[in-house]
């Protein structure tokens, strides 16, 4: 009976529409790529695949964009590229993912495998080059082994801790005919079993400390939106009434206007999140690594807290922060436990009039009485308006970032879609675009500075002949903000390389590629002319000339405790 239905189900076919079966079985909805010499074989079984290739502009276009699909979604994203060149452009993208935890299945070219290793036209050892930042990467040697080798790899990048994978694909793998079963069983891979179910015993252990806590908090990470446990979470920190910190990728987990939600914290978070963070009794990281942009000063990170660490990657836990309750698990399946365990009280109302207190008395503020120019501020605060908090909001790397962070107001999980951990500047565009096909019906607006949008602006390209509807906010204050903000602080204000001398025009470059193109100049009518814009059906850029000399504040400056910031008013 066993071996009839292996006949029903298996089949003989080239390796690059075995591979194209693959991605139909594991639910692929597009792959983002560019063609080229070793992947042709693939693009000729493409021509007929139901599955779209969009064909970004640049190699990192589409590494990006196929993050802000995952990111967006959840699911993951897939990438193909040729050898050689092809694959050297999407490293930074890989790196990018690993650093964020985004899952990525990536194709890469290779030449022919009598040519590997003999410096064939187009090689790269891309095996050896993205080892350190991929969760695995693999090269087919063997037609047969394609199938498994797809299926580890999605399994791979979506289980533990989500990251990008690796297919290295010979050219000639892609051509010979080999089996494919169309497997539904269940990957089991013996050195790789992710614990995704916490101890009852830890859990128990946080629960005790948290009845005895005076001030705890819960500080939520990107580790909670990828477990889904967005209402979990709500719902824990309404039950105990815990004042609630987000990292920058964890915004949305707790909706901004969400009466225990402090806002970010860390080197431009808010003033009550860094005061909760240096006083608490108790913190609950859920789903954050502590990185160093959010624990500034390690050694002096809240010094009178028990730590209490939640993370799915073990490899985290005391990796920055000493821990005193490590919790190795999914974030929901631990909010879950901790729901489960006998409800009480917590003793902690002065704690939490005293952060409510700080965060009605110290929000983020900036001069709104200049009337002379524009603030950057004052742009997101009012596309938050526009949009009333519901776009996907797609950012670039540096101060308009920050800003975003500060002003937009995030409501749902996967909504902000940026680089953290490698702050790379060229995000912005194309991962905006990997939302917007994620999510055709749904607003998303991205955010960038006049830098990452001189970085990858040609996959304006691809927005029309897709019909796609984003908004690009361009935040042009002639600089490199973010660089020229530090040497303005720490560098004696020697501005080295971070002004620019010249700029093309922003607004033709735009219509270049038939894209409809305002410039924003006059404070007096920013708020109108951002309502016509965007009203606008169909992709727009939106140009918005500021402030050159504009800081984000607060600051903790690297290496500093967080409640020593500067610029607080």
């Amino acid at each position: 009976m066993k071996t009839q239905e292996h006949a029903k189900t298996s089949k003989t076919m080239s390796g690059a529409s075995l591979l194209l079966e693959c991605l139909q079985k594991h639910g692929v909805e597009l792959v983002f790529g560019y063609p080229g010499g070793a992947v042709l074989p693939l693009y000729d079984a493409l021509y007929d695949a139901e599955i779209p290739n969009i064909l970004t502009r640049h190699e990192q276009g589409a590494v990006h964009a196929a993050e802000g699909y995952a990111k967006a979604t959840g699911k993951p994203g897939v990438v193909i590229v040729t050898s050689g060149p092809g694959a050297t452009n999407v490293v930074t993208g890989i790196a990018d993912a690993m650093g964020d935890s985004v899952p990525l299945v990536v194709f890469t070219g290779q030449v022919a495998t009598p040519g590997i290793g003999k410096d064939a036209f187009q090689e790269a050892d891309i095996l050896g080059i993205t080892l350190p930042i991929t969760k695995h990467n693999y090269q087919v040697r063997n037609v047969d082994e394609l199938e498994r080798t797809i299926d580890e790899a999605f399994h791979i990048a979506t289980t533990g801790r989500k990251g990008p994978v690796v297919i290295d694909l010979p050219k000639d793998i892609s051509i010979i005919e080999g089996k494919y079963e169309a497997s539904t069983k269940p990957v089991n891979l013996v050195s790789y079993q992710p614990t995704t179910v916490p101890s009852q015993m830890q859990i128990s252990r946080l629960m005790e400390q948290l009845k005895q806590a005076k001030k705890p908090i819960v500080l939520a990470g990107a580790g909670v939106t990828a477990a889904q446990a967005s209402e979990e979470l709500k719902t824990f920190v309404e039950r105990y009434k815990l004042p609630t910190v987000n990292t920058l990728l964890g915004l949305g987990t707790l909706p901004a206007d969400h009466p225990y939600s402090l806002g970010m914290g860390g080197m431009h978070g808010s003033f009550a999140s860094n005061m909760a963070l240096a006083e608490c009794d108790l913190l609950i990281n859920i789903g954050s690594r502590f990185d160093d942009r959010l624990a500034t000063c390690p050694s002096q990170f809240a010094t009178g807290a028990v730590i209490a660490h939640i993370d799915i990657d073990p490899a985290e836990i005391g990796k920055i922060i000493s821990t005193d309750i490590p919790i190795v698990g999914d974030a929901k399946n631990a909010l879950n436990k901790m729901l489960d365990y006998e409800e009480f009280e917590v003793d902690s109302q002065a704690w939490q009039d005293l952060c409510l207190e700080r965060k009605k008395n110290y929000p983020f503020t900036f001069d709104r009485e200049n009337k002379e120019e524009i603030k950057p501020q004052r742009v997101i605060e009012k596309v938050g308006e526009i949009t009333k908090g519901q776009a996907f909001v797609s950012t670039d790397v540096g101060q308009h970032q920050m800003w975003v962070a500060q002003y937009y107001p995030f409501n749902f999980p996967n909504q902000l879609i940026t680089s953290g951990g490698l702050g790379t500047m060229g995000y912005g565009i194309p991962a905006g675009i990997g939302a917007q096909f994620a999510y055709r019906d749904r607003p998303v607006v991205v955010f960038v500075g006049d830098g990452g949008f001189q970085m990858t602006n040609q996959e304006f390209a691809i927005l029309n002949e897709n019909q796609l509807n984003v908004k690009f906010v361009l935040i042009n204050n002639g600089s490199l903000g973010m660089v020229r903000q530090w040497q303005e602080r720490f560098h004696n204000e020697r501005r080295s390389s971070s002004v620019f001398s010249g700029q093309p025009d922003f607004i033709k470059l735009a219509e270049a590629y038939g894209i409809d193109a305002v410039r924003i100049s006059d404070p007096a009518t920013l708020d109108s002319e951002l309502e016509a814009a965007f009203e606008n059906k169909g992709p727009m850029l939106i140009e918005v000339i500021v402030s050159n000399s504009e800081q984000v504040m607060p600051m903790v400056p690297a290496g500093i405790p967080n409640d020593q910031m500067i610029g607080v008013e």
